[in-house]
């Protein structure tokens, strides 16, 4: 956060089963315009229908797009990682989409996705991961904690499957723990 000497330019956010509901509050409270992109990582089934872009778009002002290869990344835009692709940053203006072997069971996997941003934006990385049924995310954390990064994590608790971020409450050093109620009032406080 500003306030104790981060500079964020870059938000991604990893969730899985019981996130969705989270986020759609996140994007329907969120101040416009934020001084930063926001990436979205969710474990999604790939389907010839895809209505998620769509969906989120209708819950925020500010701009949702999908992310193709070697999309460019803009401050105020939401970024939403495809089904059945890895996301990869090339570097603070680029993201590049890669279809090696599922990590978790998953593709996106939130801890590639965490880990090459980690890698990217180190100290001025905010990474956040909400409910899930697995530990992807959890290897991911420990990048960025490594690289100095911010670490935010859903609150068990208030998760509708708590196992993800159970797990990486358990082995993380973290700097916030978040609600479905409180995410969108300390993000717009960035």
């Amino acid at each position: 956060m500003q306030e104790s000497g981060f500079n964020i330019e870059l938000v991604i956010i990893g969730g899985s089963a019981g996130s969705l509901p989270v986020i759609l509050g996140m994007l329907k409270d969120l101040d416009e315009p934020i001084k930063f992109a926001i990436v979205i990582v969710l474990h999604r089934k790939a389907s010839g229908l895809n209505i998620l872009p769509t969906l989120l778009q209708q819950f925020s002002v500010i701009k949702v797009t999908e992310i193709d290869d070697k999309a460019e990344i803009e401050n105020n835009n939401i970024y939403l990682a495809p089904a059945d692709f890895h996301l990869l940053f090339d570097d603070k203006q680029t993201m590049s989409l890669d279809r090696s072997e599922k990590l978790n069971y998953s593709r996106p996997s939130i801890d590639v996705s965490f880990s090459s941003a980690g890698e990217i934006f180190s100290k001025n990385l905010l990474a956040i991961l909400l409910s899930g049924a697995n530990s992807d995310g959890v290897e991911g954390l420990k990048h960025i904690e490594r690289m100095g990064g911010q670490i935010w994590i859903q609150d068990p608790e208030t998760a509708e499957v708590n196992y993800m971020p159970k797990m990486a409450m358990e082995i993380i050093k973290y700097d916030e723990i978040i609600t479905p109620e409180n995410l969108s009032i300390k993000l717009n406080k960035l």
